[in-house]
C-alpha cells in the first residue's frame, strides 16, 4: 500500500513535467504566426521570404523527428528528450534575437526536433506506464499541445500590442523554452526497455530527403521536387524492405491493425492544416467585392475561431474517458464522421457568422478527440522498441498531409477565380470543404474496416 501510494504521486509529477514541455511546444508553434507581417516589416523580410520562416521549421522536422525518434528507441527517449529541448531553446532564442533573415532561418532550423517531443514523451509513457494511465498520459498530452497551441496565437498577439516589438516579443516563449531544459533534468525517468541494435543511417538519410524534396516540391509547387520525392520513397521502400535492422518496419505497419490509422492521419492533416488558411481568407472577403465573406480583421477571424479551438482542446483531453467507453477504433470512426458532417454542413450552410460557429464547435471538439486518439493507437500497433519511431512515423505522415493541402488547396483557389482578378469564387471554397467532407468520410470508413487490436 505504502510503496502505491509512494509511487503515485511520482508518476503525476512526471506526466505534469511531460504536459509542460507540450503547453510549451504548442505555445513555440502558435505564437509565430501572428507575429509573422510585423516580423517581416521590423526586418525588411518579404513576404515570398517570409514563406521560409514556416517551411524551413516543416523541411527540418521531416528530417528530425524520424532520426529521434529511433535514436529515443535505440538510446533512450529522455536522452533525446533533452537534447531535443536544448535545441529548441537555443533555435527560440536565435530567432527572437536574429537581426537578420539568415540567422532567423538558421533559428527555425534549431526548431525542428520541436515535433520530436511528442514521439518521444509517447514512447516514455507507454514504456513507464500500464495501458490505462499511459492512454490518459497520451490524451493529456495531445490536449497540452493543443492548448499551448491556442494560447501561443492568442497571447502573443495581445503581448505584441503591449510590447509593439516583434522580436521582443518572442523571447517570451524563448524563455519558456529555456526554462524547460533545467525541468528535463529533474524528475524524468529514462525508458526502461531499450531496442537492440544499430541506427538505419541510409534509411534516416534517403527517408529525409525523399520528406524534404517532396514537402518542398509541394510548397514551391514544383513537379520536379515532388517527382524526386516520390522516387525517393519508392527507394526508400526498397531499402527498409531489404536491410536487416530497418529505420521503420514496413511488413509490421502494412497490416490491418496499423494501416488505416496511418492513412487516417494523411487525411486529418489534410484536412486540419488544409482547411485553415481557406477558413480565414474565406472571412476576411467582403461580400462588395467577392459576393460572399464578412470583411473580418485579423483579431475577428481569431475570435470566430476561438471556440473550435477551445472545443479542440476538450476533446482532446477527454479523449481517454470517451475511448473508454466506445473503444479507441469506434472513437475515431465517429470523430471522422462528425467532421466529415462538418464540412458538408459548412459547404451548404456559411452565409451567416452564427451558421459557421455553429458548424465548427462540433468539428474543433471532434478534432481534438481524432488528435488524441489517432497517436495512442498507432503507439500501441508498436512493438514496445519500436514505439518512438512509429509514433514519429505518425507525426511525419499528419505533417506531409498538411503539405499536400497547401498545394492542393492553393491550386483550387488560384484556378476557381472571379472575372478579370485573383480573387477565388465562393465555389472554390465549396469545392475545398467537400473535399474535406469526402476524405473523412473515406478516412471513418479506413478506421472502421482496421482490423480489431483492442
Amino acid at each position: 500500500m505504502t510503496a502505491v501510494a509512494e509511487k503515485a504521486p511520482k508518476v503525476g509529477a512526471v506526466v505534469g513535467l511531460l504536459v509542460l514541455f507540450e503547453l510549451t511546444s504548442g505555445f513555440i508553434q502558435g505564437s509565430i504566426a501572428p507575429l509573422l507581417p510585423d516580423l517581416g516589416s521590423e526586418m525588411g523580410i518579404s513576404d515570398a521570404h517570409l514563406n521560409w520562416v514556416i517551411s524551413v521549421q516543416l523541411l527540418a522536422s521531416a528530417v528530425c523527428v524520424p532520426a529521434f525518434g529511433r535514436l529515443g528507441d535505440l538510446h533512450g527517449h529522455r536522452r533525446m528528450l533533452r537534447i531535443a529541448l536544448l535545441c529548441v531553446a537555443a533555435g527560440s532564442l536565435l530567432v527572437a534575437l536574429a537581426p537578420n533573415l539568415g540567422v532567423l532561418l538558421a533559428g527555425r532550423l534549431l526548431l525542428g526536433p520541436l515535433a520530436a517531443l511528442l514521439p518521444l514523451e509517447i514512447a516514455l509513457v507507454r514504456d513507464r506506464l500500464p495501458v490505462t494511465l499511459a492512454r490518459r498520459a497520451i490524451a493529456r498530452l495531445v490536449g497540452a499541445l493543443t492548448l499551448g497551441a491556442l494560447l501561443g496565437g492568442v497571447l502573443t498577439a495581445g503581448l505584441h500590442q503591449v510590447i509593439g516589438d516583434a522580436r521582443l516579443t518572442l523571447l517570451v516563449p524563448a524563455g519558456l523554452a529555456m526554462l524547460c531544459v533545467p525541468v528535463s533534468f529533474l524528475a524524468v525517468p529514462e525508458s526502461a526497455r531499450l531496442a537492440t541494435g544499430r541506427l538505419d543511417l541510409a534509411g534516416i538519410a534517403v527517408l529525409s530527403v525523399s520528406m524534404v524534396a517532396l514537402l518542398a516540391g509541394i510548397s514551391l509547387l514544383n513537379a520536379i521536387l515532388v517527382i524526386v520525392g516520390l522516387l525517393g520513397f519508392t527507394g526508400w521502400v526498397v531499402l527498409e524492405l531489404r536491410v536487416a535492422e530497418p529505420l521503420v518496419d514496413l511488413r509490421a505497419l502494412a497490416g490491418r491493425h496499423v494501416a488505416p490509422f496511418f492513412g487516417a492521419s494523411f487525411v486529418f492533416g489534410i484536412v486540419y492544416f488544409g482547411s485553415q488558411s481557406p477558413d480565414s481568407t474565406f472571412l476576411a472577403a467582403t461580400r462588395a467585392e467577392a459576393g460572399y465573406g464578412f470583411g473580418f480583421t485579423a483579431l475577428q477571424i481569431s475570435l470566430v475561431a476561438l471556440p473550435a479551438a477551445a472545443f479542440a482542446v476538450l476533446g482532446s483531453a477527454g479523449t481517454a474517458l470517451i475511448a473508454g467507453r466506445l473503444g479507441y477504433r469506434t472513437t475515431l470512426v465517429v470523430a471522422f464522421a462528425v467532421i466529415a458532417a462538418g464540412f458538408l454542413a459548412t459547404a451548404s450552410f456559411h452565409d451567416q457568422v452564427w451558421q459557421l460557429l455553429a458548424i465548427k464547435v462540433p468539428i474543433g471538439l471532434a478534432a481534438g478527440v481524432a488528435l488524441g486518439a489517432m497517436p495512442t493507437v498507432i503507439a500501441e500497433t508498436a512493438d514496445p522498441s519500436r514505439t518512438g519511431i512509429t509514433t514519429a512515423l505518425y507525426n511525419n505522415v499528419k505533417t506531409l498531409g498538411g503539405a499536400v493541402a497547401g498545394g492542393v488547396v492553393a491550386a483550387i483557389l488560384g484556378a476557381v477565380v472571379l472575372p478579370g482578378g485573383s480573387t477565388p469564387r465562393e465555389s472554390a471554397y465549396v469545392t475545398v470543404w467537400l473535399i474535406c467532407a469526402v476524405l473523412c468520410a473515406v478516412a471513418a470508413l479506413a478506421a472502421r474496416f482496421a482490423r480489431r487490436t483492442e
